[in-house]
């Protein structure tokens, strides 16, 4: 017989359980907390607003970013906060994903709900195919005004770290050696605007996808380039039929482990 459904499990990030408590804890320490989600997991999306929640029941003000909002919608995001614009607004005028009703708009609700700041961080996508042709260097050719939506040029890059190689291998080979620079740019981007977003003494919560974060490289690997003390706290999500059983592959990955239900709906 089965035993009572289980729609998630936390554990340290090599598989020892861990509790709500453990992870809220070390958050309030943190000054970066990178969620690494996978994009229609339900469940995750719900424990990054409780995280939020919790958060805030301990006296914190965090600040908040996503992936999933581009730099150059930043503008219209402070406006709906604010309540200068209305949702259907905000949905007309930014570069939204979509599946962000179901997904992101509860988290940009609670932050307007608490008068949280919430950061575009990622870059806008026509950068990141840019990059993809014409490589890293390519960015130089580009006007200031769309320079004012990266980091400063020019943008380190370093090939051999696990993930860009493992994204090149997967390609076969396709899409040359700006694969993984269309990639690095995305993380480069996220990096830059936790930084230059997020509140001293508060932690910054981003919500990204698992790969941006996985085994400490992507977003991480570019904030402790910039900022080498930077406490920077990385959860992994991963989705399992056995939650309670982690398999090896999604061990070592992160601080923390999310294992949620494979079997729960996708959001889209």
């Amino acid at each position: 017989m089965r035993g009572n459904p289980a729609a998630y499990a936390l554990y340290q990030g090599d598989g020892t359980p861990a509790t709500w408590s453990d992870l809220v804890t070390e958050a309030l320490e943190a000054d970066v907390v990178c969620f690494g989600e996978l994009h229609d997991d339900a469940v995750m999306h719900w424990l990054q607003q409780e995280l939020v929640r919790s958060l805030l029941d301990q006296g914190a003000q965090p600040s908040l970013g996503a992936e999933m909002l581009e730099a150059d919608d930043q503008l219209v995001v402070n406006e709906y906060l604010a309540g200068v614009v209305n949702l259907d607004k905000l949905e007309a005028a930014a570069n939204l994903w979509p599946n962000h009703a179901t997904d992101y708009q509860p988290l940009l609700d609670l932050a307007k709900e608490h008068g949280l700041t919430m950061t575009a961080t990622n870059v806008p996508r026509r950068y990141a195919s840019w990059v993809y042709k014409h490589g890293l260097d390519g960015l130089k050719d580009l006007s200031p005004d769309a320079q004012a939506y990266l980091p400063s040029l020019p943008v380190a890059f370093d090939p051999s770290l696990p993930g860009y190689d493992a994204m090149l291998a997967m390609a076969g080979g396709h899409g040359g050696e700006t694969l993984p620079m269309a990639q690095a740019i995305k993380d480069a981007t996220m990096a830059h605007w936790i930084l230059q977003t997020r509140t001293e003494g508060q932690p910054f919560v981003h919500v990204n996808g698992s790969y941006h974060s996985q085994d400490w490289e992507g977003i991480v690997w570019y904030l402790r380039q910039a900022q080498p003390d930077l406490n920077v706290l990385t959860i992994h999500g991963d989705t399992q039929v056995d939650v309670w059983t982690p398999d090896s592959t999604a061990l070592n990955r992160a601080d923390f482990l999310v294992l949620t239900q494979a079997q729960m709906t996708r959001t889209h």
